[in-house]
């Protein structure tokens, strides 16, 4: 800000404050609290309509007394109470910033050093609004979150093509299973927890505790109850259709059962 910002802003805050209205009655008085303002507040743009910064709009901020400040009540606006509205302000414009590549030559390391330190500067005294590449996303970007978003689950994913899926089908059959119903238009049967066995989000339902110690196993399908539960979450907005969709899941055959073995006893007998 120059010392004629600075004039209209303390005019400003006069309105504001009878205590600054009668600092600067005296021409020597304003004059010398001009030239402090100017040297204390050279960083601080006056105004930046872009990015939503007012000097004056931050000045009417401190006597307003939000968040329960009371300071105005006891001293008039000072530099510092302008320097603290503009720093916050300035952090989010340097976190939005996102540094172009510099014009200058990439053999000269001190040219392109000083572009790109003096881009920096410019937007943090308010001089040019910040570069948001980040915000941009072009076609290519939109197809790839697209991907990523696409399939079932709730956890972070990583894009693999349709080819790549359909031939792992075969080694990850329960997440085939739930991306083929996804793919049918019937809801994800593992997107709420199974009040039955407790499974979580995203897990398989599990069998109760086997004997001799062998814990519980997952199942291939999904307990009834947790289909009664993504169906109850649906509510109105599950169809005929669906639900007789969803009832097929509760079909599923069970896994096939593995052949018992046969025990040998130690003096070689037959087997019982």
């Amino acid at each position: 800000m120059n010392e004629q910002q600075i004039a209209a802003l303390l005019a400003f805050a006069g309105t504001l404050d009878s205590r600054v209205r009668r600092a600067l009655a005296d021409p020597q008085q304003a004059a010398r609290t001009i030239s402090e303002w100017t040297a204390a507040v050279a960083d601080v743009p006056a105004t930046m309509p872009t990015t939503g910064w007012d000097a004056a709009r931050a000045t009417r901020r401190y006597y307003e007394q939000r968040g329960g400040d009371r300071s105005s009540q006891y001293r008039p606006i000072e530099p510092h109470d302008l320097l603290a509205a503009w720093g916050p302000h300035r952090t989010e414009l340097m976190n939005r910033h996102t540094d172009p590549v510099p014009s200058a030559d990439p053999d000269d390391p001190a040219a392109w050093r000083a572009e790109l330190l003096g881009t920096r500067a410019a937007v943090a005294t308010g001089h040019t609004a910040p570069a948001q590449y980040r915000a941009e996303i072009d076609h290519g970007g939109q197809k790839r979150l697209a991907a990523l978003m696409s399939g079932v689950g709730s956890g972070p994913r990583r894009y693999m093509p349709a080819h790549a899926a359909a031939e792992l089908a075969r080694f990850r059959p329960s997440r085939a299973r739930r991306e083929q119903l996804v793919a049918e238009g019937v809801p994800d049967p593992l997107s709420v927890p199974c009040p039955y066995c407790l499974a979580a989000v995203d897990e398989q339902c599990r069998s109760s505790f086997r004997n001799r110690g062998k814990g519980r196993r997952p199942l291939s399908g999904v307990h009834p109850s947790r289909v009664e539960a993504v169906v109850a979450e649906l509510g109105a907005e599950a169809t005929d259709d669906e639900q007789v969709r969803l009832a097929r899941i509760m079909c599923q055959p069970p896994a096939p059962r593995r052949d018992a073995r046969a025990r040998h006893t130690s003096g070689g007998g037959e087997a019982r």
